[in-house]
């Protein structure tokens, strides 16, 4: 799969050119992230970054109006982060984004906050999990780059 760079005629309403565009804008801001994080609730986030100082951030993607609409899923994120946002193309209305969620505009030329998010901060135990989480989804999608074979069950 090409990533946003690699991409001249790109759609970017598109999920995989919001992420990466996000992601871009994540690293400028000294975070690191991983998409397709599986949660404790069985629920996928889109992106789930880390702070320097620990701090937890989900941002979910939304491609379309419909995508929005459809998805009742996003308000359980906020029990596995301390900041929630949304990431939208300029194709969908920011009026849509509910107001107590952070804002990210990605368009062809990047992505920026538009909103910030307000501060859920997690419990010890709970960033705590979330924090082993991440690292070993991130431990196990590197070594299966080294090792396509390697097999384990978990997230």
């Amino acid at each position: 799969q090409k990533t946003a760079y690699e991409i001249r005629n790109c759609d970017w309403s598109s999920d995989v050119c919001s992420s990466d565009l996000t992601r871009r804008l994540l690293s400028q801001m000294g975070l690191v992230s991983v998409t397709e994080l599986s949660l404790a609730s069985n629920r996928r986030a889109d992106l789930v970054a880390l702070g320097d100082d620990g701090t937890l951030w989900i941002i979910e993607i939304k491609s379309s109006i419909e995508d929005f609409r459809v998805d009742r899923k996003w308000p359980e994120y906020r029990d596995y982060c301390d900041y929630f946002f949304f990431a939208i193309s300029d194709s969908i209305p920011q009026s849509l984004i509910p107001e107590n969620t952070g804002l990210i505009l990605a368009d062809s030329y990047g992505a920026a906050i538009i909103r910030d998010a307000p501060e859920h901060r997690l419990a010890a135990a709970r960033r705590k999990a979330m924090l082993v989480r991440l690292a070993r989804a991130t431990a196990i999608r590197l070594h299966r780059l080294s090792d396509p074979d390697f097999k384990i069950d978990c997230l």
